[in-house]
């Protein structure tokens, strides 16, 4: 008897092969406590991930993944230039929830920060460039450079980031004054109000929502750039507005903080006290979770290992938030290396958390000697080679199938304007609009002025906004009958249609929506009056007069009013001035601050900034890494035979002092705490140097104090310029006595 032994083992290996293997991490989450009804999973982990940033989903619904391993690495930062980053494909081939498996997209870059999937590519942002790339079998082609000051290269936390695409067709950015769009296939950038530090999101109507390190919530009262038609105003009362004086945060353990020796930061027990690292707010748009959780703003509280839920009313002229609850957080973790970085939406109706999962976070120009003291203890800046990504999900929600947005024709598409998830309804605008399908122009125009459903009918706008579709007719009869929120949008819109053969009917629809006494309406109607003031006074100029003698002293609706009277507003200020009840409102100081700006030439800053300029400390961090470390070590420990310790100096403490060590130089013996350091060495002073400014001496300062001082002070530089003039007895360095001597 014969037996065909190969062709067996062949057999038993293609049967064992049909079961796959893959790689899913275990996590423990022991050590997580969220909210009740909900449950916390993980769907991807390290070895997969190092170091995420920012995540973003395609049209099958996979995540894709920005990743900054570069980003404090170590207590220097020392590999922030190198080409380590990456962005990632997440899939799960098993189909099981769990991501096993990384396709590389872009690898060998240097410090991703930003990713979204627009017009069938991925706009990506690697300072200081924003990028555009097509996607073809999952491999970037085509790449276009949409902008090659997009950001200022430096400190990630002061560099634009989110890339928001809002309801209105454009990508918004925090920490920035600039918006993008790509419309019949040409990029555009315009100005738009600055906006917070890292993250940001929007809600139903469309305003955003941002923050910075210690402040939890901000955001806007009104429509982006609703209120910058008039170059010399800048309004200050409904954008970057501070929505909740609260920022206390309650961790669920003592977490290391970079400034926790300062009082009030951390109470009796070490715990942190309010936020000092809050970033990356999202308005759950979901749909998902319970009614209760609609809108409501989940935000980001690295430092203190938990992600704080936040409760919106809206007044009308206003936003005001307040969180859901004192002595308790919606996720909690006594894991110090769970650092949440960035939530989305995701297509399924839950919550996608981005957790960067490293132990320091703050950026080496920012660290305080207390932290590096302490750290040396806990050893959190071990944390380095980690990454995950959470979904959050309630324990009722169904279980959801996630469409292929590519695989869907224009009529389903349609049918996705009125989603219960914000997610799906913000796909399907965005995929009608790019592919261009106007053969289903008329369901699109049938949801715009017949649907029951407000946000339905904002999406459809906008679909139409983005195909160039709209008509001043279809906006008139939206005007008439729909819902207040989705008349606003139409007021907005119809910006584009201000001309004589239209005066008649819009002075007609606008009588009728001024008479409604709502104050949505008389924001964005007041907005647009300007326009139509310029070309028919006599039909215009009592619809404004009689907006705002009715709001004359609220300052979102006065804003709203100035903001469209670029030109006419000589003429309103000449009509205003010597009426009684009007001259010393609140409307006629802003208008006259204007009028006085205008004289002057001095314009909204949003108009003059073309970039963000690097912050102080990070440029100061550079320029010491090059000049200084070298003798007095990388930390401010001072090197033996060279130079004297700079950590915890008396002579960084008194930072004029420092400035003229550093302009003329400083020769020995010196004294930092008690200790005599005599090195026969004289430290030479920069000031021979004709390249360095005294914005780089107060760049240096800042960094210093900031670095090897508890008490971190900086220095002006018309202050840097006096002290040039300041000389020793030999007109060369400094001694110690000289330098006492002149404190006194």
């Amino acid at each position: 008897m014969r037996i065909f032994v190969f062709p067996l083992i062949v057999f038993c290996l293609a049967i064992f092969s049909c079961k796959n293997s893959f790689s899913e991490t275990e996590v423990s989450l022991d050590d997580y406590n969220i909210e009740d009804g909900f449950n916390l999973k993980v769907v991807a982990a390290e070895p997969l991930l190092k170091a995420p940033v920012a995540i973003d989903f395609d049209a099958k619904g996979r995540i894709w993944v920005a990743q900054m391993p570069g980003y404090m690495s170590d207590m220097q930062g020392s590999r922030e230039d190198e080409p380590i980053g990456s962005i990632r494909i997440l899939e799960d081939l098993d189909e099981d929830g769990v991501a096993d498996h990384t396709k590389i997209f872009m690898d060998s870059i240097v410090m991703p920060r930003a990713l979204a999937h627009v017009y069938g590519g991925l706009l990506y942002a690697v300072p200081p460039n924003l990028w555009f790339v097509e996607i073809e079998n999952d491999k970037p082609v085509n790449k276009v450079l949409v902008d090659s000051i997009y950001a200022v290269e430096g400190n990630p936390e002061h560099q634009p980031n989110a890339l928001e695409l809002n309801i209105d067709n454009w990508i918004y950015n925090a920490k920035s004054n600039f918006r993008y769009r790509r419309h019949k296939g040409v990029w555009q950038k315009e100005p738009t109000t600055f906006r917070g530090q890292w993250g940001m999101s929007h809600d139903n109507f469309g305003r955003l929502y941002y923050n910075d390190n210690s402040r939890i919530l901000l955001g806007d009262y009104v429509l982006p750039n609703t209120l910058i038609n008039n170059s010399y105003f800048t309004p200050r009362a409904s954008v970057d507005k501070l929505l909740t004086n609260d920022q206390r945060v309650y961790p669920s353990h003592a977490t290391s903080v970079n400034r926790g020796y300062a009082n009030g930061v951390l109470n009796a027990d070490s715990v942190l006290v309010n936020a000092t690292a809050a970033c990356s707010p999202l308005v759950y748009r979901g749909g998902a979770f319970p009614s209760s959780f609609d809108e409501n703003v989940f935000v980001c509280i690295p430092e203190g290992n938990l992600i704080k839920r936040t409760l919106l009313n809206f007044t009308g002229d206003s936003v005001i938030a307040k969180h859901a609850w004192e002595n308790k957080e919606f996720l909690t973790s006594t894991d110090e290396g769970f650092r949440p970085v960035s939530i989305k939406n995701g297509p399924d109706g839950s919550m996608y958390v981005v957790d960067m999962h490293r132990g320091m976070i703050g950026h080496h120009a920012y660290l305080s000697p207390y932290l590096k003291e302490k750290t040396k203890t806990t050893r959190i800046d071990t944390i380095v080679d980690f990454g995950r990504i959470f979904k959050i999900k309630h324990d009722n929600a169904p279980t959801t199938k996630i469409s292929d947005f590519n695989a869907l024709n224009g009529t389903e598409l349609v049918s996705l304007l009125s989603h219960e998830n914000g997610y799906i309804r913000d796909r399907a605008q965005h995929y009608l609009i790019f592919k261009e399908l106007t053969q289903v122009a008329n369901g699109v125009k049938d949801i715009a002025l017949n649907s029951t459903d407000k946000l339905g009918q904002l999406h459809a706008l906008y679909v139409l906004e983005g195909w160039s579709a709209l008509t001043f007719d279809l906006l008139l009869k939206v005007m008439e009958s729909a819902h207040p929120e989705v008349v606003a949008h139409a007021l907005v819109l119809s910006k584009k249609f201000v001309a004589e053969e239209q005066a008649d009917s819009a002075a007609a629809i606008f009588n009728k929506i001024a008479s409604e006494e709502n104050m949505t309406l008389d924001i964005y109607l007041s907005h647009i009056l300007g326009l139509w003031l310029a070309l028919d006074e006599d039909k215009f100029a009592p619809i404004f007069l009689d907006i705002l003698k009715k709001r004359k002293d609220n300052e979102t609706v006065t804003e709203s009013l100035i903001s469209g009277l670029s030109n006419v507003d000589s003429l309103i200020y000449a009509k205003t001035k010597d009426m009684d009840s009007i001259k010393e409102s609140v409307f006629m100081k802003k208008l006259e601050k204007s009028l006085e700006n205008k004289r002057n030439q001095k314009k909204n800053a949003i108009f003059t900034r073309k970039t963000i300029n690097e912050d102080n400390r990070t440029s100061g961090a550079k320029m010491f890494y090059q000049i200084c470390a070298s003798c007095h070590g990388a930390n401010g420990q001072g090197i033996d035979g060279l130079a004297p310790p700079l950590m915890g100096s008396e002579h960084v403490e008194n930072v004029e002092r420092l400035a003229l060590i550093i302009l003329h130089g400083l020769e020995g013996p010196v004294h930092v705490k008690g200790v005599e350091y005599n090195l026969n060495l004289a430290m030479p002073g920069l000031i021979r140097n004709e390249s360095i400014t005294d914005k780089d001496i107060a760049d240096i300062i800042s960094y210093v104090s900031n670095a090897f001082s508890d008490h971190p002070k900086s220095l002006r530089q018309k202050r840097i310029g006096e002290l040039r003039e300041v000389k020793s007895s030999t007109g060369m360095e400094f001694t110690e006595e000289e330098l006492k001597a002149l404190d006194k």
